[in-house]
């Protein structure tokens, strides 16, 4: 179904991720019908709402505009209605089977579904789809949803192109900006990378190396803030010079090195152990006691959104200048 043709979407689990979703749709004028059988998950939702407010406002009327949802406790009866499916359900691979069989049986033929799965592949639960599995894919957004532009489309070897293409279409209609994965790996992309650093965040924290505090100042005053602009594979070329050449000239100066800091970081990765993971707790929690956590969130979200303003604005003038 074309992205133009979209314009109601079901929103199936509304968890954060959920929630952040909803909140992006309803921004871009959707319709959007909401499920999620937890008690109390619609006075959440309307929490998140307010606490997104500046956001949803800059679209327009923020009570028009809020006023374009439904929160059922069935989402079956509506699924007729919906042009573009994201399922948001926990990360369980039975509950996924039963869901996804549910919004295959239901929806309309050409209907996308796509999943908010974390690293659960598409595969590992459209067993049962049986009117059409092919319109069934991950659509992996990065938290908070109606913030952050990234969304990781993974079709299962199954999808079609049709399916991917329009899944693609529709993220974009939306301001995201999507990846393609070529094939299935747990984690994807995203989550894979955070799991490496983390891992290794992990060790150096639980072995006494660096606090939990000082390990988050030094993503966020060093590499965080340039992989924010130009990611790891450029910021690696920059490196060495930059230019066609520079990664290439980079990976043979630093190569050598990097291989002993590898060598070492196998040999010291965290290993989930009690001792090292109580280490670990430990140095966290002194990190965050007393951290006013709605003022956190706050400040990203507002940072967040001057910086993505900053990004586009930079990006139209270099498209201006060629």
């Amino acid at each position: 179904m074309a992205a133009q043709s979209v314009k109601t979407v079901a929103v199936v689990g509304c968890g954060v991720i959920g929630m952040g979703w909803a909140t992006l749709f309803l921004a871009h004028g959707l319709k959007v019908i909401l499920s999620d059988p937890a008690d109390g998950a619609e006075d959440a939702f309307k929490r998140y709402l307010e606490q997104a407010r500046k956001f949803i406002s800059e679209s327009g009327d923020f009570s028009q505009i809020i006023g374009n949802y439904e929160f059922v406790r069935d989402i079956v009866p509506r699924l007729g209605e919906v042009d573009f499916v994201q399922e948001n359900g926990p990360e369980r691979q039975e509950f996924k089977r039963a869901l996804m069989k549910t919004l295959d049986e239901h929806t309309r033929p050409g209907v996308v579904i796509a999943s908010s799965s974390s690293g659960l592949p598409s595969s590992a639960f459209v067993q049962d789809c049986a009117r059409d599995a092919g319109r069934v894919l991950i659509g992996h957004p990065f938290n908070p949803p109606h913030l952050i532009p990234l969304v990781e489309v993974v079709p299962h070897p199954a999808t079609s192109e049709q399916a991917a293409a329009d899944a693609l279409a529709f993220y974009r209609s939306l301001g995201k900006r999507p990846i393609l994965l070529r094939q299935e790996v747990p984690g994807f992309v995203s989550n894979r990378l955070q799991a490496a650093i983390n891992n290794e965040a992990y060790s150096l924290i639980s072995r006494g190396i660096v606090s939990a505090e000082d390990l988050d100042l030094t993503v966020t005053q060093g590499p965080g803030l340039r992989w924010a602009l130009t990611g790891p594979i450029a910021t690696n070329a920059l490196g060495g010079g930059g230019g066609p050449k520079g990664f290439a000239q980079r990976f043979e100066r630093l190569g050598p090195s990097i291989q002993t800091w590898e060598d070492d970081m196998l040999k010291n990765r965290f290993d989930w152990s009690t001792e090292r993971s109580a280490a670990l707790q430990e140095s966290v929690e002194e990190s965050l006691r007393g951290t006013d956590w709605e003022k956190l969130v706050q400040e990203r979200d507002s940072v967040l959104v001057r910086l993505l303003a900053a990004k586009s604005a930079k990006s139209t003038m270099s498209g201006q200048q060629k």
